[in-house]
């Protein structure tokens, strides 16, 4: 099994050279302003939102160490969207305006992927979560270093991955039918979160483009499409993590 610090990460792409700037340069542009206040928002929804999901997964939990596991990641999430709401307000930005946009997107998918049990719901969080973070992470290859050290800070594990792992894993081998039923899960988490994120950029003009050059320099559609596979690659080696088939 690996240990936390071998949870495997995509490769990101070659920072550009907005990434040598910092906020004050960089945000002179209003599209990049733009994309980071979208891109900001979007995170502080989904860690408002990861913050909820925590909060019900710790009601299935089989033991009381599981709940108060589960009870300390729901904590460390709120902190983490407490750090983006700040920041929004520190740049000039309605906190709840920025995250309007995203609300509905990130609330369809968890009401399409709500877990029927404990370890759907462990698997959803490593899966789910995980490739929402690459995904994030590659575009912050992309930003100013202001804003690329707080997204990076607000995108560290929470303890929920080493945690899945651990409990899914032994779960398997207590019970290896249950493998199977997983991998399909997982499987269809990883095309729910990709739909998810391409219907996230799709709809806010600011992001997309600077995930294909208008904005951060050096990022066209080809890097997009190796993006994702970068993304599809790291989702297979979670799950042999996990002990289960891609």
């Amino acid at each position: 099994m690996e240990t936390p610090d071998e949870i495997p990460k995509p490769d990101t792409a070659p920072a550009t050279a907005i990434a040598a700037q910092d906020w004050a340069a960089a945000s002179a542009d209003p599209h990049y302003r733009a994309a980071v206040v979208d891109l900001l928002g979007a995170l502080a929804y989904g860690e408002l939102a990861a913050f909820e999901r925590l909060a019900e997964d710790a009601k299935l939990a089989p033991t009381l160490e599981d709940k108060a596991e589960l009870a300390a990641m729901a904590a460390a999430e709120f902190h983490h969207f407490e750090r983006l709401r700040n920041r929004l307000a520190e740049i000039g930005e309605a906190p709840n305006k920025a995250m309007l946009p995203f609300g509905a997107a990130l609330d369809e998918f968890h009401r399409q992927t709500a877990p029927s049990d404990w370890l759907e719901g462990l698997v959803k969080a490593y899966v789910g979560d995980s490739i929402a973070s690459d995904f994030y992470r590659e575009v912050a290859a992309r930003l100013d270093s202001d804003t690329r050290t707080l997204v990076l800070a607000v995108l560290d594990d929470t303890g929920h991955a080493s945690f899945a792992v651990e409990k899914v894993r032994a779960a398997i081998e207590a019970e290896p039918r249950v493998g199977g039923r997983l991998a399909l899960w997982a499987r269809r988490l990883m095309g729910e979160a990709l739909s998810q994120a391409q219907r996230v950029v799709a709809d806010r003009d600011a992001l997309s483009t600077m995930l294909v050059g208008g904005v951060a320099d050096g990022f066209d559609l080809a890097e997009v499409g190796r993006m994702f596979s970068r993304i599809t690659e790291a989702h297979t080696k979670r799950m042999a993590a996990l002990g289960l088939a891609a």
